[in-house]
């Protein structure tokens, strides 16, 4: 429940930082604006159908298998070296860098979907 709403509540969330640089003697000002979900952040559906093809184009997946709430060991019957390189195959389609803590707990389409999903720099 926590979880859902901290998620909820970061999707609106806009944190203005501002910081003064000191260049060759001028003053310059900084804004940076973030946000976990802007304008341009991905649709959930988008998410969810571009994580299932990647599981689905795994050499050791039966595609008839693969649906959003499967788990890559239980259901698919894929070892802990297949899960890394399914977390790897997601990095790349999504332009992210997983720290290996995150990884670990990676072990199905709903969990990798969900870490897409609220990673803000999925693209």
């Amino acid at each position: 429940m926590a979880s859902a709403l901290r998620s909820s509540l970061l999707r609106h969330i806009q944190v203005p930082v501002s910081r003064t640089l000191i260049l060759n003697g001028s003053n310059m000002k900084a804004v940076r604006s973030m946000s976990s979900h802007g304008d341009d952040h991905l649709d959930k559906e988008v998410v969810i159908n571009r994580v299932l093809d990647i599981v689905k184009s795994f050499p050791k997946v039966d595609p008839s298998k693969v649906s959003p709430d499967v788990h890559f060991q239980k259901d698919l019957g894929l070892d802990s070296l297949d899960n890394v390189e399914i977390v790897m195959a997601i990095e790349e389609e999504f332009k992210l860098e997983i720290p290996d803590k995150e990884a670990d707990k990676i072990d199905s389409c709903t969990l990798a979907i969900e870490y897409v999903y609220n990673h803000p720099m999925a693209s």
